[in-house]
């Protein structure tokens, strides 16, 4: 039984895009017969890089906010792995802001995941 973890990912919307397509073809999105599927919703990042950083928007010691997307899929567990080294490898910062965590109650059952109150 695979289990199925959610991913949040925050990139500058400059670079969602290409985001999307690294992790989509790393495996993420993967839901019954379709791929690449995700959930983007736009914000605002804040962040102040320290001494030491190299950043990629904005300058150390100062404040910053970035025009970001956050980007929400499924990531099979098997898959999570690689899929994170698609968003380290396709990620424009040095320290790129994500997440993930198992989804609960949810097994894959004949190619697609389903939730697990139908086998009680």
């Amino acid at each position: 039984m695979n289990e199925l973890h959610a991913l949040v990912v925050y990139v500058p919307r400059t670079h969602t895009e290409a985001l999307l397509a690294a992790i989509g073809d790393a495996g993420a999105g993967r839901i019954g017969k379709y791929s690449h599927c995700s959930f983007v919703t736009a914000g605002t990042g804040r962040f102040t890089p320290l001494d030491g950083a190299e950043p990629y928007l904005g300058r150390v010691g100062m404040p910053e906010e970035a025009a970001e997307d956050r980007i929400e899929c499924v990531v099979e567990g098997p898959l999570l792995e690689g899929v994170i080294a698609a968003v380290r490898a396709t990620h424009p910062y040095e320290e790129p802001a994500f997440m993930s965590w198992p989804v609960e109650g949810w097994r894959r059952t004949e190619g697609r995941f389903e939730s697990g109150s139908k086998f009680g």
